[in-house]
């Protein structure tokens, strides 16, 4: 077998022999495919690694966007929204005015009553006794006066005769006088237990409903303890505490707005009736707000909002944005914002002042100016100088409007 034969067995073509030009042989190298594929593919992976060592690593910047608002323009004035309780204009706590044992309870809470309807009544029997010993005591008194005045008439007619002495006649009258004087006391001690056997028995005052019973039968109360609460139908209002900052600004007859958390988009108009003048818990003043025509899911006991507009050069004007945009800090009516600046697609924070709320935006008094877009979204993950993106295009409000993006 010659060469080229012995290559092909080989599985390659090495070397071939040719004809040189001096007529000798000569020995040719020559490259089979796989060998070319396998050089060609480690010279690519040579280049690659080249070309890697001369790369920089990349860091890609994520960039936040967020939600803004514009600011619009200031207004004068502003509303404040505070919680009462609905309580009806009449009402009153009902207790006996004598001690005792309760022996009947005729209703319970949410019972609906008329006016001098029997609502409980105590054992009576001790005061039925106190009457007869009263009536008693009357009957002794009315028989010493008869004894006294036959007395004196005796003493008064012989002395008349000139066989008396005056000082038995001014006995006799003085006798006279403190027996009829007994029966003026045995008969005011015998109307007063009549008195209070009448006062065993409980009445309503008023048309009206049962608010809160604490009273069971056989139990023993003292004179003035609470048994019942009773509401007056009708007319209604709504009892709110309000703080010394505000209460300057409320008058009598001011109209307001009330609303029900547990009545959704039912809204009464509402009038102040009267203005505290002591503060009571909590440094609040009592205020009552008269309700106009409420519908008839409205009870006492309910919870009311009742939202006042402050209208006073005191107050100033003010800037309104959503709640959840401002950063608060420890000094009171402070705070921080993000302001967005359109030049550099970066938020600033800016510190502001604010001093009241209205329809859940938070009045900004200084800090911001009309035109500002203010993020009102995580503001709680964005820092001074942050690079961000609006989520929308901002636009600017109407009047007395924020546009949330």
């Amino acid at each position: 077998m010659g060469v080229r034969d012995g290559a092909k067995s080989a599985g390659f073509l090495g070397h071939r022999h040719r004809i040189s030009d001096r007529g000798q042989p000569a020995l040719v190298q020559t490259w089979s495919p796989a060998r070319c594929a396998r050089h060609i593919l480690g010279l690519a992976m040579i280049v690659s690694l080249v070309a890697a060592c001369g790369e920089e690593e990349q860091i890609v910047e994520e960039i936040r966007s967020i939600k803004t608002v514009t600011v619009g323009e200031a207004e004068a004035g502003q509303l404040r929204r505070f919680s009462g309780i609905v309580r009806a204009v009449d009402r009153s706590a009902l207790s006996f005015e004598v001690p005792g044992n309760v022996l009947i309870v005729n209703v319970d809470i949410g019972a609906r009553v008329k006016k001098d309807q029997v609502l409980a009544e105590l054992d009576n029997e001790p005061y039925e006794l106190e009457v007869a010993k009263a009536e008693a005591e009357l009957v002794t008194a009315r028989a010493k006066v008869t004894k006294q005045r036959a007395d004196y008439e005796r003493e008064k007619t012989i002395f008349d005769q000139g066989a008396g002495s005056e000082r038995r006649l001014d006995q006799a009258e003085f006798s006279l006088k403190e027996a009829e004087a007994s029966v003026d006391f045995v008969v005011s001690k015998l109307n007063l237990a009549k008195r209070d056997l009448r006062k065993t028995v409980l009445y309503a005052p008023y048309d009206g409903s049962i608010g809160v019973r604490e009273v069971e039968p056989f139990v023993d109360v003292r004179r003035g303890q609470k048994i019942f609460e009773i509401d007056a139908q009708g007319e209604q209002e709504v009892e709110v505490g309000i703080p010394e900052t505000v209460v300057q600004f409320l008058t009598v007859d001011m109209s307001t707005v009330v609303s029900f958390p547990t009545l959704p988009g039912k809204t009464v108009e509402g009038r102040v009736t009267e203005v505290g003048t002591l503060a009571g818990r909590g440094n609040a003043f009592p205020i009552k707000v008269r309700l106009l025509d409420p519908p008839p899911q409205v009870r006492s006991g309910m919870t009311a909002e009742v939202t006042f507009e402050l209208k006073d050069e005191r107050l100033g004007a003010g800037f309104p944005i959503p709640g959840h945009a401002l950063v608060p800090t420890i000094e009171a009516n402070r705070g921080f914002v993000f302001v967005y600046q359109a030049d550099t697609s970066m938020v600033k924070k800016t510190p502001v002042q604010f001093f009241g709320v209205k329809d859940n935006m938070v009045i900004i008094s200084e800090g911001i100016a009309p035109g500002d877009i203010v993020a009102v979204a995580g503001v709680s993950f964005l820092s001074d100088g942050m690079k961000v993106k609006l989520m929308a295009k901002a636009e600017k409000p109407k009047p007395e409007t924020l546009a949330v993006e």
